[in-house]
């Protein structure tokens, strides 16, 4: 083994790392899209809002995918595998903040949407 190659381990735990936020956020992006979806057949009202909610979900993804190709870039200047470690950490720490974030603000919408729903016409 060069002392430039990563260790197995070290990618294998990187990998998994990448992994469960690609799940995360895969699970965030289809849960905004089901939101969006039902609430469609809820009037213009209702409409607006999944507009809203879709918009806010396109919004995320762009910022996402835009960070892990950031986060590759920065892999690929990475001079040794303590700096690839530390690229990485960084990259799972803020998208995890992100993420949570993201599923906070999605969560506030489509519970704006449902209540703006549920009010009776005037």
């Amino acid at each position: 083994m060069d002392s430039n190659d990563i260790p197995k381990d070290m990618r294998s735990m990187a990998e998994a790392g990448f992994e469960q936020a690609r799940k995360a956020f895969e699970q965030f992006l289809s849960g905004a899209q089901q939101a969006a979806s039902a609430l469609e057949v809820r009037g213009e009202a209702a409409r607006t809002s999944a507009k809203d909610i879709s918009a806010k979900a396109i919004t995320f993804a762009e910022k996402n995918v835009a960070a892990s190709l950031d986060h590759g870039q920065k892999l690929l200047q990475a001079k040794d595998l303590s700096d690839i470690m530390r690229i990485h950490s960084e990259y799972v720490q803020a998208q995890m903040r992100n993420l949570a974030e993201q599923a906070s603000e999605m969560t506030q919408a489509v519970s704006r949407a449902a209540m703006d729903a549920a009010k009776p016409k005037t």
